[in-house]
């Protein structure tokens, strides 16, 4: 077992590393404090009701762009799920910053794991929360696959 001296000893000597960690820490609760919100309440109401993702319908536009929006969003979403994982140990909505970040991302399976995390009783609770405040419809859920 670490010792508790070991530990100070180590924070005193890797002052700088601290404070970097301090700021990073205080910024993305700040970021996060603004843009969960606004994300949250853009989620359609019946996105999470059925069993597979529903594409929309929308044109296609030019495949150099989208490959271009499709890059960004993923690094957006690879940033927010960072930064939710960070946010489990620091000050901050870790799962509600978590979710925003697989909800951004592309990869297989993506849906069920957006289903897993939204039927998390407190996440729901608090997402549901935020958008009453905002006038906004709470979110339907399917419980159990």
């Amino acid at each position: 077992m670490v010792r508790l001296d070991v530990i100070l000893g180590w924070m005193q000597t890797h002052q700088e590393l601290m404070s970097w960690l301090a700021v990073i820490s205080l910024l993305t609760f700040l970021v996060t404090l603004f843009a969960l919100p606004i994300l949250i309440i853009h989620i359609p109401e019946k996105y999470f009701l059925h069993k597979k993702r529903i594409s929309p319908n929308n044109p296609k536009p030019a495949i150099g762009f989208r490959l271009v929006c499709l890059i960004l969003k993923n690094i957006l979403g690879v940033c927010f799920v960072l930064i939710g994982i960070m946010m489990l140990f620091l000050p901050g909505q870790g799962l509600l910053s978590i979710l925003i970040g697989v909800m951004l991302m592309n990869f297989p399976g993506k849906y069920k794991v957006e289903r897993a995390i939204i039927r998390q009783k407190k996440v729901l609770s608090t997402i549901n929360w935020l958008r009453a405040k905002a006038h906004r419809p709470p979110l339907q859920v399917e419980h159990g696959d």
